[in-house]
């Protein structure tokens, strides 16, 4: 069908919701074309004052109806209490490397071996990789609230199990424990926020939990600091993890669950209290109408979903590899290496006191997340694979230069002390806006709704996977072919990092969800599979 302007008779038209309106264009028929792309198009051709209707949604022509970050406060809210998870991921990540120089000062047989002070760091990545891969299941079985109060509960009793452990054996049962709840986590949150955020700001909000994990590494390091001349320094750097899991299980009880997992698994009336709350009567109309689709989409579908489905359909396959290969490089560009181990690194480069290692240290986190920062802004008008570009080509350069450093001290000709502390931060300065959240942000979009669940736990499990190999092995690889060779290593991988999101991540910036899924048949079956294209550019509402 055709695209077809109407203008009604009268100089008054009353909207589906009784509004009375100026003069108004009329939308009866799309072609197939998207609403959002159709908004634009006849934006132009709009008197001054006039309305133009798009099945539910409307223009207001001269008035600003762009939604932004602050613009909704419950929106807003949400992002935050989820983001919880994200503090508690970040916590656990950055305390342990702090706590790690006072563990080994109480336990001589953790002193003694480098095979110990590598478990108990890597005993909660094994935890983590438990807790993403079951996480997924459980949030599309029992929705994205349950399973955020289940991983804060489990959370809660490893920091309890870890403050109290009277040798090494409970320290790393009680790690454990604590990476299944950060586990569980890692999956929910991000999408959580991404199924009650308008597409429009959708990658700013998922980057927030992104800001709360890079605060929460900030936060480690400030207790950590706080917690050194403290008797039991180390029980209460790790115990203080439960206030704020015991603060998102209070708060979340308050909440509704996400109203997209209402809408398809239990409640459409539920759903639209919800999305009332964050959309106006028109956009409402529009939302629910995507999430008919998606629900009569998914019961064409055969009932139950296999995991092997993800690896036998061809979209989703394509999803996957894009999403999975985005959390691999994000741990194998080595994030985490310098968050788990900068003390070391610190001391590496020849400062060897401990409280000088963590002040560095928390400098190193602090960029963290003021890089963060920058992304929430950038992820929404740059766009996610330019963001992601961008901050890889920073990374190959600081890793380099980190290589350098650390070859001019080992030579003995200069003293790269410094120059290994500049590295590092300009390598956080450069990964911090793209690299950090822009993983989080695709897999929380680009897969179909009955495939997001499991999709985004296999992801994050990925993600796990690779941080405990590079946790497991960057001393040793250290020690084995030195520290500036293995920072050389690292920017080899971000090269290949590059080509990776130059030639499999497409851009998904202010894409509707279906939208996004038709990125992925067009780039299966080719362009006559029924959707518009959408590969070159992100399409955004400006409304």
């Amino acid at each position: 069908m055709r695209d077809e302007l109407t203008m009604p008779d009268s100089n008054s038209y009353i909207s589906p919701v009784g509004r009375w309106s100026p003069p108004v264009a009329a939308v009866v028929g799309t072609g197939g074309e998207s609403i959002t792309k159709l908004r634009n198009r006849i934006w132009d051709d709009l008197p001054q004052g006039g309305t133009a209707f798009l099945g539910s949604g409307y223009i207001d022509a001269g008035i600003d109806k762009k939604i932004t970050y602050f613009g909704n406060t419950y929106v807003l809210g949400l992002t935050v209490v989820a983001g919880i998870g994200g503090l508690l991921f970040g916590y656990d990540t950055g305390v342990i490397s702090g706590a790690l120089l006072y563990i080994r000062d109480e336990f001589e047989a953790v002193d003694q071996s480098s095979f110990l002070q590598e478990t108990i760091v890597s005993m909660a990545l094994v935890g983590a990789m438990i807790g993403a891969a079951a996480g997924g299941w459980m949030n599309d079985a029992y929705g994205r609230k349950r399973a955020t109060l289940l991983a804060d509960v489990v959370f809660a009793l490893g920091s309890f199990v870890m403050a109290g452990a009277p040798d090494p054996y409970i320290l790393i049962f009680g790690r454990f424990l604590v990476g299944l709840g950060v586990g569980v986590a890692s999956v929910t949150a991000p999408m959580y926020i991404a199924e009650a955020a308008p597409s429009e700001i959708r990658g700013g909000l998922v980057s927030t939990n992104v800001l709360m994990i890079t605060g929460g590494q900030f936060l480690s390091y400030l207790v950590n600091l706080a917690f050194t001349e403290v008797p039991g320094t180390w029980r209460w750097m790790l115990g203080v993890a439960a206030v704020p899991a015991i603060i998102q299980f209070l708060l979340m009880l308050f909440l509704p669950e996400s109203p997209r997992w209402l809408y398809m698994k239990k409640s459409k009336s539920e759903a639209i209290v919800v999305l009332s709350k964050i959309y106006d009567p028109f956009r409402l109309e529009e939302e629910l109408d995507q999430l008919s689709s998606a629900l009569e989409e998914e019961k064409q579908r055969k009932n139950t979903i296999s995991y092997l489905d993800v690896f036998r359909i061809k979209e989703i396959r394509l999803a996957f590899l894009a999403g999975a290969g985005l959390q691999a490089f994000q741990q194998f560009t080595g994030i985490n290496t310098v968050m788990y181990y900068s003390p070391t690194i610190v001391q590496m480069a020849g400062f060897r006191s401990n409280q000088l290692a963590l002040l560095l240290s928390l400098l190193v986190a602090l960029m963290n997340a003021a890089g963060t920062i920058v992304g929430i802004h950038l992820i929404d008008h740059s766009g996610r694979r330019k963001l992601a570009l961008s901050s890889l080509s920073g990374v190959i350069l600081s890793l380099i230069l980190l290589s350098a450093a650390f070859f001019l001290s080992s030579s003995g000709s200069v003293n790269g002390g410094w120059i290994a502390v500049l590295g590092l931060t300009l390598y956080i300065a450069f990964f911090a806006p793209g690299m950090g959240p822009v993983p989080w942000t695709v897999n929380s979009e680009i897969y179909p709704e009955s495939y997001r669940g499991i999709c985004s736990g296999m992801s994050a499990t990925v993600n796990w996977i690779s941080n405990l190999i590079v946790a497991q092995s960057f001393l040793s690889v250290a020690d084995a072919v030195g520290t500036d060779w293995t920072f050389m290593i690292l920017a080899v991988i971000a090269v290949a990092a590059f080509v990776f999101v130059f030639v499999f991540v497409p851009e998904t910036k202010g894409l509707t969800f279906d939208e996004v899924e038709s990125i992925w048949k067009e780039r299966a079956w080719g362009s006559n599979h029924g959707s518009e294209p959408l590969l070159e550019n992100g399409s955004s509402h400006d409304v």
